[in-house]
């Protein structure tokens, strides 16, 4: 029998929240993503061994962590467990060689150098080895504590929001290294975030809750990809699509093979023939009834309107199916009128190269 890499069955009652949460994610790097309050710390506590109100069945693996009707509750010490909190978390009076070797010494493992020095060439921190934290700045901090928790040899890593500390240019440094881990590590991860951002390059799977309930699960596309699902807000909305790096122009633009369309963005740092994923924010997309002309923007993707949602307010999102991928426009209620937008109409979807931020351009999970 083949079981999922995660399986999560839980339920909690409290005086003023109730959560009731199922979800099993394969291999890869599950999102628990919604807004705060939805349930996620819950989740990730109870899957951690901290508390025991929770009820229910957690696995890794063929591993049971907790089934409360079989009387299994495994303290935290013994899951097997790497944990990435907010804040590094780091010994001040060690060095980082140090603080990576004490996930060994915890858990009463073998020194295996083979191990140590694979996880520090992943993160890149052997010229970091000597110092100590208080010599790093927060994005090197992270990535010690990202191997500190891998050296632990974990089941299951748990990274509990481990960006939201960090400044815009540290959360770029630190997500390339979240993909290698999600790529090249063996072990699942269980991430909890409320940025569309780092769902968008990171998930393999994403569970989205709201009030303690799973309302969506499936892959980043298709979760961002539903416009009834907001939980940062209107401006988080937007749409995932992957594309394949094509050539580098001299001009500074790299093209893209979206589907068979090009796409032209600012210098992406890639090799040719590299898979990415792009996050393109539905506020960054123009619509046309006919194919642009004689205008700056260099990126025009014809496609077909799958859907289009109003709220109370002046705006209005609109789905769109292109060779790319699905594709979302916010535009005013006024302009769908104006323009006779109806499902089943041909769209043309006009998107600034500037637009895509350096932030929304990951590599695609393997």
């Amino acid at each position: 029998m083949t079981h999922p890499a995660l399986s999560v069955h839980l339920k909690q009652d409290r005086d003023t929240f109730a959560l009731d949460v199922s979800f099993d994610a394969p291999s890869g790097l599950t999102v628990l993503f919604g807004a705060s309050g939805s349930g996620k710390t819950s989740v990730i506590d109870a899957v951690a061994g901290l508390g025991t109100s929770a009820t229910g069945q957690v696995a890794v693996g063929d591993q049971v962590l907790m089934d409360t009707a079989r009387k299994i509750h495994l303290p935290p010490h013994k899951r097997r467990l790497g944990y990435i909190f907010q804040d590094d978390r780091l010994f001040p009076h060690l060095s980082v060689a140090r603080n990576l070797d004490y996930a060994r010494w915890i858990t009463r493992q073998p020194k295996d150098q083979k191990a140590f020095d694979r996880v520090v060439e992943m993160l890149g921190i052997g010229s970091l080895l000597p110092r100590r934290p208080a010599r790093l700045s927060g994005g090197e901090k992270q990535r010690v504590a990202i191997g500190r928790a891998l050296l632990a040899r974990p089941k299951l890593i748990l990274a509990d929001e481990p960006l939201s500390a960090l400044d815009d240019a540290r959360k770029a440094e630190i997500l390339p290294y979240f993909e290698r881990l999600r790529d090249e590590s063996d072990v699942p991860i269980l991430y909890v975030t409320h940025a569309a951002t780092e769902v968008a390059r990171l998930a393999t799977t994403v569970v989205a809750l709201a009030a303690g309930r799973v309302i969506r699960q499936g892959t980043a596309a298709e979760v961002l990809g539903d416009p009834s699902f907001t939980p940062g807000g209107l401006r988080d909305i937007g749409a995932v699509i992957e594309a394949q790096v094509l050539t580098h122009h001299a001009d500074g633009l790299t093209e893209l093979d979206a589907g068979g369309l090009p796409l032209l963005l600012p210098q992406v740092v890639r090799s040719v023939g590299d898979k990415l994923r792009l996050r393109i924010a539905a506020q960054d997309v123009i619509l046309s009834k006919t194919r642009p002309e004689g205008m700056s923007a260099l990126n025009i993707l014809p496609g077909t309107i799958a859907d289009i949602q109003t709220s109370d307010g002046p705006g209005a999102v609109v789905s769109l199916d292109t060779a790319a991928g699905r594709v979302l426009a916010r535009v005013t209620k006024r302009s769908a009128q104006a323009m006779g937008l109806q499902p089943g109409g041909s769209i043309f979807a006009v998107v600034k190269s500037v637009a895509v931020a350096p932030g929304d351009v990951g590599t695609a999970s393997r």
